[in-house]
């Protein structure tokens, strides 16, 4: 398996990690709920990554719920000391699987706790704040209340670094003057380039971005030109798609997830992938 370039990383924090790592989301089962069908196969892919210098893993208690972080707990611990474990909170699964909003205080207290029992834990790296006005994009309103909550956490020593998810300009502006925010987590990809502003506003603060479902999550990206880009290199459409988003900006770090060791190896050799000025500007224009 071809691993990571090393001189691609970037700041998380108080980590430098390489830009391409690994989410955890697929190793729940279907629908992120419930176990893995194969949790030995699930094991193996996180030592694969981890292995093969992957050093930042994505993944949340709500995940199965409680499946990820139990399987990244049991094929990884105790962690490298440069691994980074970002986890998120503020929702949680309903019985049926349904994703519900769990954005009190209280229940953000409850959600660090529960991650770091699971991922037997002391203190959580990375704790990214995901904002349920909406479930599926970002919408306004305030989050003073929760990231104070979370604020607080981390002045007792229980999160190390916290981040935000799903959210708008002007949430990250007014998160930024209750606490550091080391990352943000919003949907981007080829296709939807809605935070395209947004991503060289944050590179200009040192700011991380982390692109969620960079491959289009559960609706794959498809386009004749992406295939027609990746028939000339002789690579898959995925590769390219997250080749173009570790050319888009340097503080783009890619969490792309698979349950198959495969597609991680090709996920992985997606950072050796060079794009010329021309496919790029083909690539481009996918979105308009």
């Amino acid at each position: 398996m071809p691993n990571i370039d090393k001189s691609e990383s970037y700041k998380l924090g108080s980590y430098t990690v390489n830009r391409l790592g690994y989410g955890a989301m697929q190793l729940a089962g279907p629908g992120v709920f419930g176990p893995p069908k194969d949790r030995g196969a699930a094991l193996t892919i996180l030592r694969e990554a981890v292995s093969n210098e992957v050093n930042h893993i994505d993944t949340s208690d709500f995940y199965g719920p409680h499946i990820t972080n139990q399987l990244i707990r049991e094929a990884l611990h105790p962690f490298p000391d440069d691994l980074a474990i970002v986890t998120k909170v503020g929702a949680r699964r309903g019985e049926d699987g349904s994703w519900i909003a769990a954005f009190s205080p209280t229940e953000l207290t409850q959600a660090v706790h529960d991650n770091l029992r699971n991922l037997g834990l002391d203190v959580l790296d990375v704790v990214n704040l995901r904002c349920m006005f909406d479930v599926h994009q970002p919408a306004e309103g305030s989050i003073e209340a929760q990231l104070s909550a979370l604020a607080e956490l981390q002045q007792q020593g229980l999160v190390r670094h916290i981040g935000l998810s799903n959210v708008t300009r002007a949430q990250i502006e007014a998160a930024r003057s209750i606490c550091e925010i080391v990352c943000v987590q919003n949907n981007y990809n080829l296709a939807h380039r809605h935070d395209d502003a947004l991503i060289d506003e944050l590179a200009h603060k040192g700011i991380a971005y982390v692109p969620f479902f960079p491959l289009g999550g559960f609706s794959p990206l498809q386009s004749s030109t992406l295939s027609n880009v990746a028939c000339r290199l002789g690579v898959t459409p995925m590769q390219v798609a997250l080749s173009w988003l570790l050319h888009r900006s340097p503080n783009i770090l890619l969490i792309p997830g698979t349950s198959s060791v495969t597609h991680l190896r090709e996920n992985l050799a997606a950072a050796r992938l060079a794009l010329s000025p021309e496919s790029l500007s083909e690539l481009d224009g996918i979105a308009s």
